[in-house]
């Protein structure tokens, strides 16, 4: 009979290092709360050398992954190198070998997830991910586990810390975007290429698996429509101030019309509420289910420690069903009926719109008379500064309305001879005042 449960690690940098440190100094917490010990067997890394600062047994390391890959002793192989094509090979060949897999990468699982779990399934392993979403947010057992008796109406919220920081860093100071972006840089917030977090497409690798999980859908990263933070400014933040909004970028789930919606975008929300106060490189995740009502789960979202501990998670519940000799956990199940993504164009929004507009009589009933027409109805208007004959911004919030009618909208004022730059928009998240 097995008297403990043997871990082995692939890749030692940040989140390794957390993984690992949470192994070993908190090796007697996981002790007495599993009833029996989880030992770190072996970590590969390509760089051996650096001090990581964590006391661990002679021959521990080594640069050949293999080592861990067909060790038969080992029975939980983590995957925390990151990227695409390396770490599928080397979780495939450690499904392969009938070893139980925990990863903290949510791009390979959104972009080819389908065929990883798949392959699980078929040769009985289990395989964890609690740390690919929200670090140290438990917001996948969440899901899959405390709320498995909801219908998911929603979940949406804030999981890309780095764009986080630099919303907070913009409205609290009144920054531009690029100012912040080299001091989220600076301080190790941002990448020194931070396309991923900037643009979105982190936060909706996030959604993909999130959605997943919710709906029963298969993983649909290409179908999440992703709109970044860079265009975001002063002035925009500052006019929603002005109407009551704060702007977060939002990973959004919802299921409407026998449809879901899977959207990430900067997102104004009412400054009352408590997700408009998640700030810096924090993260937060509203889910409302049919039987649960609104339920939120706010922390760090990012770190070696938060990250490594979520990493333990995994490893501890997998613990488990090796000592028990119990079934593996199937992750995902999908719907036997799959609800289809809805398009963007089919989503229903309120909206902000900028206008860069001459100052002069009949520029609003030009532009108001566009957006009636195309039954958009408008809530609420601000217009700043006097420059007659001049641009000035035109700011205008509307009421719920069908994103292909704003666009058809905007497409036509931005031909007005009146508008001098092309308008801009953001999606208002809120309940209608």
């Amino acid at each position: 009979m097995k008297k403990s449960v043997n871990v082995g690690i692939i890749g030692f940098g940040t989140v390794g290092s957390g993984t690992a440190r949470v192994l070993v100094e908190n090796a007697g917490l996981l002790r007495d709360r599993l009833g029996f010990p989880v030992t770190l067997r072996r970590i590969a890394d390509l760089d051996i050398k650096r001090d990581r600062g964590i006391k661990l047994p002679k021959g521990t390391l080594t640069t050949n992954a293999d080592d861990i890959l067909n060790d038969p002793e080992i029975d939980i192989v983590v995957e925390l190198i990151g990227g695409i094509r390396k770490a599928k090979e080397l979780i495939l060949k450690a499904i392969k070998n009938k070893k139980n897999v925990v990863t903290a990468n949510k791009a390979l699982l959104a972009e080819e997830g389908a065929e990883i779990f798949k392959e699980a399934e078929r040769q009985g392993v289990t395989l964890g991910f609690e740390a690919s979403v929200a670090g140290a947010i438990p917001i996948i057992k969440v899901v899959s586990e405390s709320l498995i008796a909801n219908r998911i109406n929603a979940a949406y919220g804030i999981v890309n810390g780095t764009s986080n920081f630099i919303l907070t860093k913009m409205t609290n100071e009144g920054a531009d975007f690029a100012t912040v972006l080299k001091e989220a840089q600076a301080l190790g917030y941002a990448e020194a290429d931070p396309t991923l977090d900037i643009e979105g497409i982190d936060s909706a690798h996030k959604l993909t698996l999130l959605a997943s999980l919710c709906y029963g859908i298969p993983l649909s990263f290409r179908k999440v429509y992703v709109e970044g933070i860079t265009k975001i400014t002063p002035l925009d933040i500052s006019f929603a101030s002005e109407l009551g909004f704060k702007i977060k970028l939002l990973a959004i789930a919802k299921a409407s019309d026998g449809k879901v919606e899977l959207r990430v975008h900067p997102t104004m929300l009412p400054a009352d509420t408590l997700i408009s106060k998640v700030d810096g490189v924090l993260n937060a995740v509203y889910v409302n289910g049919d039987m649960t009502g609104d339920t939120l789960y706010y922390g760090r979202g990012a770190g070696d420690l938060p990250t490594g501990s979520a990493v333990v998670s995994d490893i501890a519940d997998i613990a488990r069903i090796v000592m028990s000799g119990g079934p593996a956990k199937v992750p995902m199940r999908l719907s036997a009926k799959p609800m289809k993504i809805k398009p963007i164009e089919d989503i229903e929004s309120m909206y902000y719109f900028r206008f860069t507009a001459m100052d002069k009589p009949g520029v609003l009933s030009k532009i108001s008379g566009i957006l009636g027409k195309n039954r958009i109805s408008i809530a609420s208007v601000i217009q700043k500064g006097r420059m007659l004959g001049g641009a000035v911004p035109l700011i205008i919030l509307t009421h719920k309305a069908r994103e292909k009618d704003v666009r058809k909208s905007l497409a036509e004022i931005d031909r007005l001879p009146i508008v001098s730059e092309k308008s801009h928009l953001i999606r208002v998240e809120g309940k209608e005042g």
